[in-house]
């Protein structure tokens, strides 16, 4: 059974840092094209990055481009990502989702969700 558990966010000042972890469980992080995406109320989800199963590939939204770094430890079977110069339009809830098939920043393709870790970013 496949299974993603996010942690480590919460509130944060402008122009701090945050790292998400996402540790997986019953498969494997170099399996499955990994990504993040995150959704703030009242707007639909959307995709923040990716990785590829390689490792060798990553993709970011234009909004993060720059500050945030996905990244994965194969050893841990984990995924992370790390959130620089925050800003308080990265309010959101961030969850970690594994895709079997393509490797897109389109939600609609990842297949396995976690539970989300809400992160908060004050003015």
């Amino acid at each position: 059974q496949v299974r993603l558990v996010e942690s480590g966010g919460g509130p944060v000042q402008a122009g701090g840092s945050l790292r998400l972890s996402c540790a997986a469980s019953g498969y494997l992080v170099t399996d499955y094209c990994m990504g993040w995406f995150r959704q703030a109320p009242g707007k639909e989800r959307e995709g923040v990055a990716i990785i590829s199963t390689s490792g060798t590939y990553t993709n970011y939204a234009d909004s993060v481009k720059g500050r945030f770094t996905i990244s994965r430890d194969n050893a841990e079977n984990t995924l992370y990502l790390q959130m620089n110069s925050l800003k308080p339009d990265d309010t959101a809830m961030y969850y970690c989702a594994a895709a079997s098939t393509y490797c897109w920043l389109l939600s609609s393709t990842f297949r396995y969700w976690g539970q989300g870790a809400q992160v908060t970013v004050a003015s």
